[in-house]
C-alpha cells in the first residue's frame, strides 16, 4: 500500500526532502568528529613534513642550504641560524610523526601553532592565507583533540 500524498492548498508545495537535506544529513552520519580530526591530523603533518624533508639527506643530515637558508632568508631575531636550523628541522620532522599517530595532538598542534606564527610574523608575513588555513587546522586540533582514532584517545590522554 502506497503512503497518501498531501495535495498542495492555496499555492503550497509539499515535497520530499530535498536532495541537498538528504545528502547533507548523510554527510553528517559520515563525518564524525574522529574522521575530521583523522583528515586534520594528516593533511597539517604532510605539510610540514614534506617542509622538514628538503631541508635534510637521508633521515636527518641537514643539508648546507638549509643552514644558508635560516642565515640569508628567515634570520629569525633572537635564536642564531644553525640552532634555529636544528630546531625547524626536528620539529618538522617530530610534531608531524606525533599527529599522524594522533599522540599527544593538542600540544604538537600548538608547537606548529606556534612554528606557524614564527614563520607568518618574521619570515613571510605576506604568505598569511596559507598560514590562516594552517593555523584553522591547528586550532581544530588543539579544540577537538585526536579524536577517537588516536593514540590520545586509545591511552586515554586528554
Amino acid at each position: 500500500m502506497n503512503p497518501p500524498t498531501l495535495a498542495p492548498q492555496g499555492g503550497e508545495t509539499l515535497s520530499r526532502p530535498s536532495l541537498w537535506s538528504r545528502a547533507a544529513a548523510l554527510a553528517q552520519r559520515l563525518i564524525c568528529d574522529s574522521l575530521l580530526s583523522l583528515v586534520a591530523r594528516i593533511a597539517i603533518a604532510a605539510i610540514f613534513f614534506l617542509s622538514g624533508r628538503t631541508k635534510v639527506t637521508g633521515l636527518l643530515t641537514i643539508k648546507d642550504s638549509t643552514y644558508v637558508l635560516f642565515q640569508e632568508e628567515y634570520r629569525l631575531p633572537l635564536v642564531p641560524p644553525d640552532i634555529a636550523a636544528h630546531l625547524a628541522v626536528y620539529a618538522e620532522h617530530l610534531l608531524p610523526l606525533l599527529l599522524v599517530l594522533g599522540l599527544f595532538t593538542r600540544g604538537a598542534a600548538l608547537a606548529l601553532l606556534g612554528m606557524t606564527a614564527v614563520i607568518e610574523v618574521f619570515v613571510y608575513p605576506d604568505a598569511w592565507p596559507t598560514h590562516l588555513s594552517w593555523a584553522g587546522l591547528l586550532l581544530l586540533l588543539m579544540a577537538r583533540g585526536g579524536g577517537a582514532l588516536s593514540l590520545d584517545h586509545r591511552l586515554g590522554i586528554r
